[in-house]
């Protein structure tokens, strides 16, 4: 059903996929949109150990929310900032992408756990966190990639 991948000596591992998608904050959510042109938005996650899911939070109305209300089938990409060997001007970038279908969270208590978590990539300030939480929080809406394919290569700009 997923192709496979035409360079096979960059792929990454799923652990080394995985080690991506923890480290970046954000990537690219790209749905089936408006009169099925594709629509892509950079999006924040958080990826969920327990459960192998990414997580996305959002408003509870919009684009996005028609897009996967007429079809849950996305796909994500996250990269990373790469890094350059001694003496080359080329990146060297590691990058991931999931294909799965997004699925509401309705457990008001998981998704505020989980907007807790991905709020600590950005900050430690528990006040801050807990203010948001409260003052947003009932207007938040949640929904988990459940993953299909993954995969991830080590790419050379050069």
């Amino acid at each position: 059903m997923f192709r496979e991948m035409l360079r096979k000596k960059q792929a990454l591992t799923d652990e080394e996929c995985i080690a991506v998608l923890k480290s970046e904050k954000r990537g690219v959510l790209s749905v089936l949109g408006d009169d099925d042109y594709p629509y892509g938005m950079p999006i924040n996650h958080f990826y969920y150990e327990e459960d192998g899911h990414i997580y996305f939070h959002g408003a509870k109305f919009g684009h996005r929310v028609d897009a996967v209300k007429r079809h849950e089938k996305v796909s994500y990409c996250v990269y990373d900032e790469g890094y350059r060997k001694e003496g080359e001007w080329a990146l060297n970038i590691k990058s991931v992408i999931v294909f799965g279908r997004l699925v509401p969270v309705e457990d008001e208590a998981k998704m505020i756990d989980i907007c807790r978590k991905l709020s600590h990539k950005f900050t430690d300030d528990e006040s801050y966190i807990e203010s948001e939480i409260k003052r947003a929080g009932f207007r938040t809406f949640m929904y988990e990639l459940v993953p299909e394919h993954m995969t991830g290569k080590l790419v050379n700009e050069a």
